[in-house]
């Protein structure tokens, strides 16, 4: 003895279904544009900036130059600063979609509540780097040392 039981869903439902998932496409789409969802508080006024240039060298390590002088600031030995080198491929990844280079700065912004922010200067990227943790936020902080609001 088969029983069949026909299941008839009310056309509400359906519609009410296909209208979710098209708001969460959109909602989606429009998140990986950056037009909605960016959550943070808005940047206040830097209390410390510094344009740096991050330069891949022959021997694996990483040259960190000030921008305004050329001066090099800090050589990055392979192997080490992983957070620091993961976020820089990331963004020299998307330097590369547009066609551009490494050779323009990064801007290094420290806010008067104490959050660091990264800067793309080519692509208008900005990263608050506390959101990966204060330790990971150091290792960008210290390439500020006693800079004043100097881009």
């Amino acid at each position: 003895m088969a029983h069949h039981h026909e299941l008839k869903v009310p056309r509400s439902v359906l519609v009410g279904i296909a209208a979710l998932l098209v708001f969460t496409i959109v909602f989606v789409a429009l998140a990986r544009q950056g037009l909605v969802g960016r959550a943070g508080l808005p940047p206040d006024a830097p209390v410390a900036a510094r344009d740096l240039v991050f330069l891949d060298r022959s021997d694996g390590g990483v040259a960190v130059l000030a921008a305004a002088t050329g001066e090099t600031v800090e050589v990055l030995a392979p192997g080490t600063n992983g957070f620091l080198r993961g976020v820089l491929r990331g963004l020299a990844r998307e330097r590369r979609q547009y066609g551009l280079g490494m050779e323009q700065p990064f801007r290094l912004l420290k806010q008067g509540d104490g959050r660091l922010t990264l800067h793309d200067l080519a692509t208008g990227r900005r990263i608050e780097l506390i959101s990966f943790g204060v330790t990971n936020a150091k290792a960008f902080a210290r390439f500020l040392n006693d800079q004043e609001s100097s881009s």
